[in-house]
Order: structure tokens, then C-alpha cells, then sequence
């Protein structure tokens, strides 16, 4: 298989809606959950992910602003072995209105159920530092 390019994965991350973003805990533990990427379809390494201000991610990420991403994609004969993408990144917490509504899709309303003037949302943005992929027996790393 032919190295995979940044859009080649960016390609792939758009048929996978939730990753796993992990952060470090107050007590130093890594904490993960699920997030949806929300249609982010042209990924560039910005990541982007909605949650309430009194979640614990957002305290995890004002204490330390480094997270991780995981996204995988199950094996099947059509597309051959699950594709498997780690990112290594910086996040950044967002309260801005208008910035929500750039990323905002129509989804989210289940979660918010007020849109981007839902009382409590944050928007976070993980810039990725370092990306790693793996599908079959390739791997790879994508400078960014």
C-alpha cells in the first residue's frame, strides 16, 4: 500500500463520526471518552468537538492543554483491514458564539437542544501536533 497522505486520511476520518479524545486528570490519570467530530469532513489537523463548561474535560484541558485523539474503523471485504489514526495535539477552549455556529451542524441539537445559544457550551479545538496511522500491516506517520 501506497503512503497515506493527509488527505488520503482526512478522506477516511470522514466516514468515522466518533473518535475517543483523551486528556490528563487532575490527579494525573488519563481520562478518555467519545466525541464526535461533528462532519468535520476536511480535516487540515484541526479537530473540533462540542461539551458543557462544567464537564470534566474542560478542567483537564486548562490544566494541561495536551490530548490525545483515537479513531478507528472496523475491518470488512470492501475496504480490507480497519484503518486505525492516533493524534497527538493541543487543545484549546472556545466560548465564542460565532465560532460555534462555523462548526455547528444540525446534530448537535440533540446534545444542545438551543443551538450554539445552549447556556454552558464549549467548543474545543485540538490542533494536532503528531498523526500515526495505521491499517493492516502499514503504518505511517503524516508530518503536519
Amino acid at each position: 500500500m501506497a503512503e497515506m497522505t493527509l488527505q488520503t486520511l482526512s478522506d477516511a476520518m470522514r466516514r468515522i463520526d466518533f473518535g475517543m479524545l483523551s486528556t490528563r486528570t487532575e490527579g494525573g490519570e488519563i481520562a478518555s471518552r467519545p466525541m464526535s467530530n461533528n462532519g468535520e469532513v476536511e480535516y487540515q489537523g484541526d479537530s473540533y468537538f462540542f461539551t458543557f463548561e462544567d464537564a470534566r474535560t474542560v478542567g483537564d484541558i486548562e490544566r494541561d492543554a495536551k490530548v490525545g485523539l483515537t479513531f478507528s474503523s472496523t475491518a470488512d471485504r470492501s475496504s480490507g483491514p480497519g484503518l486505525f489514526i492516533a493524534i497527538e495535539g493541543h487543545a484549546e477552549l472556545i466560548r465564542d458564539k460565532a465560532q460555534f455556529a462555523e462548526h455547528w451542524t444540525k446534530d448537535l441539537d440533540h446534545w444542545f437542544p438551543q443551538g450554539v445559544d445552549t447556556p454552558g457550551v464549549v467548543m474545543i479545538k485540538v490542533h494536532a501536533n503528531r498523526m500515526h496511522y495505521w491499517k493492516g500491516a502499514d503504518e505511517g506517520e503524516i508530518p503536519l
